[in-house]
């Protein structure tokens, strides 16, 4: 009896068009930058809340990161 190779089927990705994924994209990236704004910015000359709060909740982000706060 004969045997014929089974041809393996290769699966495609679906395209994903760029007018579904460019409003998450703008969230997310505004999403960033206003966490970098309150690890990097806070608490500095553009501070937006006063007192030492959010510096204390992100103090360690901060040196990690390697944004000098003291």
């Amino acid at each position: 009896m004969a045997q014929t190779a089974a041809q393996p089927s290769v699966a495609t990705p679906a395209a994903l068009p760029v007018k579904a994924i460019l409003p998450w994209a703008v969230f997310f990236g505004a999403l960033m930058l206003l966490a970098l704004f309150f690890v990097g910015a806070e608490q500095g000359a553009t501070a937006i809340f006063a007192g030492e709060g959010v510096h204390e909740w992100v103090h360690d982000g901060r040196h990690l990161l390697g944004f000098p706060c003291h």
